[in-house]
């Protein structure tokens, strides 16, 4: 394999900087807005010069569009994490555009859109991904290079769409590399399958979730179809059992049981306990309700619950559930990945990331071997317990390694690409923390 050597002066050996790369038949930027769009003031967090635009996609979602004054010829078509229940809003898209606005700085154009509705549907999101490109490539001409960036849940939303819209109807090229940062990769049948474990484990300790008083439920279905409850509340009632929101020596023993019980078994961190019951609630209502149409995804009829001060009786008084064959298949098809990938891929991905764990990587690269795609496929790793947040340079050095790998047929591997973050880093000052050496493991395939 190739590596992507770098200098001492801080120059990559034999490479050309990217923007370099500009091509003579680099997409010219209107002057005027076209139609469907308008001009829009850019944030202040993009660099001077920039030029923005936003509008609204022909499936309803909205999206914003910001190319530099020293734009380079490659645009970056950003999917966007979640799933947010949410009605879609005109300037969500700002959000992203900011956390990855090195790229914009780095001389990529940009444009992401939120998706039609709020909910969740991969499928749906990748077909409105690829209606944001579209629109990009009828404004403003087809760009030298279209690279795909997904993140979070957007990452599965990235993948599915580089994998249904790999090339147009006359089998050209339509994404040229793609990028998956910090991604729920697992598929959707395995990814949330956890969560259905903490509402089961959580239940069984605290037994508020739904209240004795209330209404009761399968837990998988998160919250019974038109029942309201806010994260507000979902909290208070987490604080009830465990303490979580109150200082430590507020806490009865009782709470610091039940709350060290919870952690242990299902795999989590305080700090995230409410952010994955809320998953667990909200999400689940969405998916089971309105997607699946009331059917049940998620299995624990199997399941050995261990880590708590009594596991016998944790699995005796557990609530049990079994999928239905139907909403399993029906959510593979919208979520899952083959590992048919096509095109170039870079992942990146905190090794502790609190959201969507690490082992999602070793699930991917295991789908993408199957597959007999590995040669497409390069994965980094960080030090880092952020999900949405990795240190900038980090980020430029993986798009960097990726326009190598396009433009000159140099392959990056993890060192590479972090001596590439190194250079990057004099430009950023946050910090390079890649772990070369670090490989996941799944533990869906019973690998020790």
């Amino acid at each position: 394999m190739k590596r992507l050597w770098v200098s001492s002066g801080g120059a990559v050996v034999g490479a050309m900087s990217l923007v370099a790369f500009a091509a003579a038949a680099e997409p010219a930027v209107m002057e005027t807005s076209p139609a469907g769009t308008a001009a829009a003031t850019c944030p202040d967090f993009l660099p001077d010069g920039t030029r923005c635009w936003k509008g609204q996609g022909p499936k309803g979602g909205y999206y914003w569009t910001a190319i530099p004054s020293n734009w380079n010829g490659v645009l970056v078509v950003h999917s966007h994490g979640g799933p947010r229940t949410a009605q879609p809003k005109a300037d969500d898209p700002l959000e992203d555009l900011e956390r990855f606005s090195m790229t914009v700085r780095e001389g990529y154009a940009w444009t992401g859109s939120t998706y039609r509705r709020g909910g969740y549907g991969v499928r749906m999101a990748a077909e409105d991904t690829n209606d944001v490109r579209q629109v990009f490539w009828d404004t403003f001409g087809r760009p030298r290079r279209t690279m795909l960036h997904g993140q979070s849940w957007g990452a599965n939303v990235a993948a599915k769409a580089a994998e249904l819209y790999a090339r147009d109807a006359e089998g050209q090229v339509v994404w040229d590399g793609v990028v998956l940062s910090s991604g729920v990769l697992a598929g959707g049948t395995e990814a949330y399958r956890f969560r259905a474990d903490l509402r089961a484990v959580y239940q069984y300790y605290c037994q508020n979730h739904p209240a004795q008083n209330e209404a009761q439920y399968p837990l998988w279905q998160g919250l019974p179809e038109g029942v309201r409850m806010t994260r507000a509340q979902l909290a208070e009632r987490v604080q009830t059992c465990t303490g979580v929101g109150l200082p430590q020596e507020n806490r009865t023993p009782d709470q610091q049981q039940r709350l060290a019980d919870i952690l242990n078994v299902v795999g989590i961190g305080e700090k995230q306990l409410v952010a994955h019951l809320a998953w667990g609630t909200f999400l689940f209502q969405d998916l089971v309700q309105k997607r699946l149409d009331g059917l049940n995804p998620f299995d624990n009829t199997a399941t050995v619950y261990s880590g708590s001060h009594d596991d016998a009786a944790l699995n005796a008084g557990v609530e049990r559930f079994s999928a239905d064959p139907m909403a399993v298949a029906r959510l593979s098809y919208d979520a899952d990945l083959s590992g048919m990938i096509v095109a170039p891929t870079v992942t990146i991905h905190g090794k502790y990331d609190p959201t969507a764990f690490v082992w999602h990587q070793a699930a991917y690269r295991d789908r993408v071997d199957a597959a007999g795609r590995s040669d497409l496929l390069v994965q980094t790793f960080t030090n880092e317990s952020e999900h949405s947040a990795l240190s900038a340079p980090q980020y430029v050095a993986v798009f960097e390694a990726l326009m190598l790998w396009l433009d000159q047929g140099l392959k990056p591997d993890p060192s590479g690409i972090a001596e590439l973050c190194e250079v990057a880093d004099a430009r950023y000052a946050k910090g390079c923390h890649f772990d070369t050496d670090f490989v996941p493991v799944n533990p869906l395939s019973g690998a020790e």
